[in-house]
């Protein structure tokens, strides 16, 4: 019987630009369930009960924003059309509480009036007339925001309403939010440059973006705050520094001066603190692998995705990288064939595997080739 051995790469992960410093664990005293986010690769670098669906108030509106996106991208809808305000967009409005752009009921407002209502001040209206105009209710609509969500993969998001409202079973978490508003600014790029308006005027009515970070945080650019009694109040901010983007999402600050102090010192912690590096793309060449009995002695390894590592700067010093596979491999082996894997470990982070593929076709040795390795084993053994 042929003995496996397993061949074992050992790597030191040398991470440019990412000096080792103490550790600094954000430790949020006042926010709760916080995400910080690299723009870059989409890997979470902070996760402080994160992947608890918690009610996101007018965080939510990024979905909103996000299918009225699409639309318009798939030609289906242009920024010049226009949408009735109905009687129950209206209530949503005028008549009460909560966050709008003084929309008069009957009016017909177009589609750009209405996604700078939503995106710089956060109206409620606005929503739902966005929501009546595309899909004839918003209830419709709210099916429409949960089976796009799905398809992005955002487990943890139900949605109710387009408007974020309260509502028992209208939640996400806020590692689902940040990537919602990476998806949104990636995608969108043209319409999330709305989030960084500090003010909007409708209808004689000036009204200021509420976002704490814009003006008060260099590179801050976006994106969405959100406030109900249940959820308390949030925040998805974004900013660029140095050509590197950072998304922070907390929920549950006990008021609007404890949002503003915690998205700033959350954002600083982010850029001072934490680091994130792409090691390779998908299809990069990343090692190889010793055939046995094949055409080549060896085969080239690939990533088979996108392979990134972030945490803090202390943390990243220390990873190791490992290419680990039971070998020599048998062949014939074919490419993209998974026969590998990439191991990144290292003090205080969690262990993360990604499959390794051949990167070439590999075919079996001549038979002289052959008939001399079955005489060797027969002599000498295995080596």
């Amino acid at each position: 019987m042929r003995r496996a051995l397993c061949a074992l790469f050992l790597v030191t992960l040398a991470l440019a630009g990412v000096p080792a410093v103490a550790q600094q664990t954000p430790t949020p005293s006042a926010a709760r369930h916080v995400a910080i986010m690299d723009g870059q690769n989409g890997i979470l670098l902070y996760c402080d009960d994160c992947n608890t669906p918690v009610p996101p108030a007018s965080m939510s509106k990024l979905m909103t924003v996000l299918l009225v996106a699409e639309r318009l991208q798939a030609g289906a809808l242009t920024m010049d059309a226009r949408f009735r305000v109905s009687e129950r967009a209206w209530r949503q409005g005028a008549v009460s509480d909560g966050s709008h752009m003084f929309l008069e009921l009957g009016s017909e407002v177009t589609v750009r009036d209405l996604l700078n209502g939503v995106i710089i001040v956060s109206a409620n209206d606005a929503c739902v007339v966005l929501a009546e105009g595309l899909s004839g209710s918003e209830e419709a609509f709210a099916t429409e925001m949960n089976r796009r969500a799905q398809e992005l993969g955002l487990r943890t998001a139900r949605f109710r309403n387009a408007t974020g409202l309260p509502d028992p079973d209208h939640v996400i978490s806020t590692a689902d939010l940040a990537r919602l508003a990476r998806h949104l600014m990636m995608t969108s790029p043209e319409l999330y440059r709305l989030y960084s308006q500090r003010e909007f005027n409708y209808n004689n009515h000036r009204q200021e973006n509420r976002n704490p970070l814009l003006g008060a945080f260099e590179g801050a650019d976006g994106v969405k705050t959100g406030h109900t009694n249940d959820s308390g109040y949030g925040l998805v901010g974004s900013a660029i520094l140095n050509g590197e983007r950072r998304i922070v999402v907390f929920n549950g600050a006990r008021s609007m001066a404890e949002r503003r102090s915690e998205a700033l010192r959350l954002m600083r912690a982010a850029f001072n603190d934490y680091s994130a590096r792409r090691l390779f793309r998908a299809g990069d060449p990343v090692g190889e692998a010793q055939v046995r009995l094949g055409s080549r002695r060896a085969v080239p390894l690939v990533a088979q995705t996108d392979i990134a590592v972030g945490g803090t700067r202390a943390i990243l010093q220390g990873l190791t990288v490992q290419i680990v596979y039971n070998g020599p491999l048998p062949s014939p082996i074919r490419e993209g064939d998974a026969v590998a894997r990439l191991v990144i470990e290292g003090p205080g982070y969690e262990t993360q595997e990604f499959p390794l593929a051949a990167g070439r076709k590999v075919g079996r040795a001549n038979w002289f080739a052959r008939a001399w390795e079955g005489l060797r084993l027969t002599l000498f053994g295995p080596s």
